[in-house]
């Protein structure tokens, strides 16, 4: 006879709440199952079944707004500390991704298990190391958050080579660091169209139309018209969730675009 969790029947409390948000944040509502990896790592750390972590990502995905407007529906009748939690961290994405990071080093901990994480070089100095731990956090869930939503593939172009995929920032990470982490100030693009946006030589309009500024348009090279203007005035593809906020896209064409 198969054991149960021990946390089986039990009500979710806030941090596991946070710690499921985190995830549903960061893979495709389509992939929110009790068989994926990733719901059942983190059912084994909440001492939960995948089923029940898989049950709880579906009630956050009744509360959004953007699965809604796709003819999606989450999984209704959700608690209202779900919906709290959503309120709570749906547009503060740095608390969330942080204290995301501080429940999981606790519960592991708890269970004596050792973290694999990614080897990066950290200055001297607790200030400084703790500085660049956060910015590691965040730029980790910005760019899986981002890449997830877009499902791997240029919002431009329809590029699916994750190694030639980029996070791209609207308002840029050294502007505001409130929008760092957040979603919904992403665009997923490879490099060229990167590199075009960020050096205002790109804007997406609030139709989420291709602007190109002048300086490409008028540009004759073959190839620039062939892979680059080709693309004026087309839609970009649109994500999951966490569509491109307008104002921020507004933002990038009144102090970046070179339109």
């Amino acid at each position: 006879m198969e054991q149960k969790p021990s946390n089986y029947g039990k009500l979710w409390e806030r941090e596991e709440l946070i710690l499921a948000f985190d995830l549903y944040c960061r893979i495709p509502f389509q992939k929110t199952k009790a068989n994926n990896p990733e719901v059942q790592q983190i059912a084994h750390l909440l001492n939960r079944s995948p089923a029940s972590v898989a049950r709880k990502l579906g009630n956050f995905g009744a509360f959004d707004p953007k699965l809604k407007a796709k003819n999606i529906s989450g999984l209704e009748h959700g608690s209202r500390l779900d919906k709290k939690t959503w309120n709570d961290f749906h547009g503060n994405w740095n608390d969330l991704v942080l204290k995301a990071e501080k429940i999981r080093n606790k519960l592991f901990k708890q269970q004596g298990e050792i973290r694999k994480l990614t080897e990066i070089t950290i200055p001297n100095g607790p200030s400084e190391r703790t500085t660049v731990q956060k910015q590691r956090l965040l730029q980790s869930f910005f760019r899986k958050v981002i890449l997830c939503c877009y499902q791997y593939h240029c919002c431009v172009t329809g590029i699916s080579i994750p190694e030639t995929l980029i996070a791209s920032h609207i308002i840029p990470w050294s502007v505001d660091e409130n929008h760092r982490a957040d979603p919904s100030n992403g665009l997923c693009m490879t490099a060229t169209f990167d590199r075009l946006f960020d050096c205002g030589l790109m804007a997406i309009s609030d139709e989420y139309k291709i602007l190109l500024s002048d300086v490409v348009m008028k540009k004759k090279e073959p190839c620039i018209q062939k892979h680059i203007v080709v693309f004026q005035n087309k839609s970009i593809s649109m994500p999951e969730k966490f569509w491109p906020s307008k104002e921020y896209l507004s933002w990038h064409r009144k102090n970046v675009f070179r339109g």
